[in-house]
């Protein structure tokens, strides 16, 4: 531990901890280019490996298979080794096997699995790596924000969602049309092993371990520098998690949060060319839409709800930016599936996506305000629910829109969203984990 000299009347306090949160930012924006960067290759990769729509599909899902089976288990790395350490070695981890993804096709185990079994194979293990992404975000974002900084700050990290959708189509297809599909692959690794050596050059995992950290910002992230304590969990309270109806509630309602927004990021492009009739340039323009307010949206919400927190407590300021959000969530969306000017759709659809990632600082800092020594673990439990969501609504979305049309199809995303906010009303992360033993 750094030694501290106790806060002097005149000492301003650093700003290491947004320096920290901006290395996140920037990570989150690498996830979602080797996240979603395949997506835009898949028009060179398809013919030239003669790959079918159902058989690409099939390499996207790979994915998020790799994404939900390993939240869990990367917030408790997190939780026990610290997100320095589990971010670096993630972060690594995704990057080589988002730069093999080019060398997928000529790589070995091709003779036993098939391109399209190796190009799955290589999608699972990025999956596997970027699962310890968010988790480990709120590990950091609960060791260096204080109680009121806290939604702010996993907002600006997760709203490097919106930023890296924004930007991940146009500068994939630029470097694909100059370089071929594999150099896409080649510079996002590559980027990504850079952005891994400085996050653990820079970061650690307690303030007060930072050099650039002086007394008085420790004081505001932690109040009395000596009370700081670096205990390790040395296991999970799985029994009290278990007996908590916070968490379930919490996880209930942030599966209802994934089922919509991957609609969004599966289907929402093709919705506007094929249902409200725009050419797939402007579509492509169009579609950035949602996600642009995700970017605008995720941290604005995220400091409403820790300007609640003060005035009203945790319960009450995380639950009314988490229902009212959701809420409206759920009105922009069947308003705008409703309306019959296209760009009125997509101005209402794209303020839904806004408000459903308003919600998101209460989400993950209600994981932290439940248990910080386990907020990675949570978190980890409560992005499972998301992603399982998501695992549903890319296939049943366009069953209902074939079956009863999209109205209905998206009418069914905005109840989902409405059941979201109700969830609301029973999630109280103030009250912190059921205790395991009654007196």
């Amino acid at each position: 531990m750094v030694p501290m000299k106790p806060p002097t009347p005149h000492s301003f306090p650093t700003r290491t901890r947004w320096v920290i949160l901006s290395l996140l930012l920037v990570i989150s924006i690498i996830t979602y280019i080797d996240r979603v960067n395949i997506s835009v290759t898949a028009r060179h990769m398809m013919p030239a490996l003669g790959l079918t729509n159902m058989q690409m599909g099939q390499i996207f899902s790979a994915f998020v298979l790799g994404y939900a089976l390993c939240q869990i288990p990367g917030g408790w790395l997190g939780d026990r080794w610290g997100a320095r350490r589990v971010l670096t070695g993630a972060v690594i981890w995704w990057s080589i096997f988002t730069a093999v993804t080019a060398l997928a096709p000529t790589l070995p185990i091709v003779d036993l699995l098939g391109v399209m079994g190796s190009l799955i194979l290589v999608r699972f293990l990025i999956g596997v790596g970027e699962a310890a992404a968010l988790p480990n975000f709120n590990r950091a974002v609960a060791n260096w924000l204080g109680p009121h900084e806290r939604g702010i700050g996993i907002g600006i990290a997760i709203g490097g969602i919106g930023i890296g959708s924004a930007i991940t189509p146009p500068l994939t297809a630029w470097i694909m049309v100059n370089f071929g599909w594999q150099m896409a692959f080649y510079a996002a690794g590559a980027l990504g092993l850079i952005m891994a050596a400085v996050w653990f050059w820079y970061a650690t995992d307690h303030p007060s371990d930072h050099p650039h950290v002086n007394a008085s910002e420790l004081a505001l992230i932690q109040g009395d520098p000596t009370l700081q304590t670096h205990n390790i969990p040395k296991g999970v309270p799985w029994k009290a998690i278990f007996r908590t109806p916070t968490v379930w509630w919490l996880v209930l309602s942030y599966t209802c949060l994934g089922y919509v927004a991957y609609i969004y990021m599966s289907w929402f492009y093709l919705y506007l060319v094929n249902v409200r009739g725009f050419d797939v340039l402007r579509g492509a323009v169009f579609a950035s839409g949602p996600f642009l307010a995700m970017m605008v949206f995720c941290p604005f919400g995220g400091w409403v709800t820790d300007q609640l927190t003060k005035k009203y407590g945790m319960n009450r300021g995380r639950s009314y930016v988490g229902g009212l959000g959701m809420g409206l969530a759920a009105l922009s969306i069947v308003w705008g599936a409703y309306s019959e000017q296209p760009l009125v759709a997509i101005g209402l659809l794209s303020l839904g996506a806004g408000w459903l990632y308003f919600t998101v600082g209460a989400f993950w800092s209600s994981t932290v305000d439940l248990s910080k020594p386990y907020a990675g673990t949570l978190s980890g439990l409560m992005n499972t629910g998301a992603n399982l969501g998501g695992t549903l609504s890319p296939t049943l979305t366009p069953w209902l829109a074939d079956q009863f049309g999209w109205n209905a199809a998206l009418g069914m995303a905005a109840m989902v969203t409405l059941l979201g906010a109700f969830c609301w009303g029973k999630i109280r992360p103030g009250d912190g984990l059921q205790p395991t033993n009654r007196e």
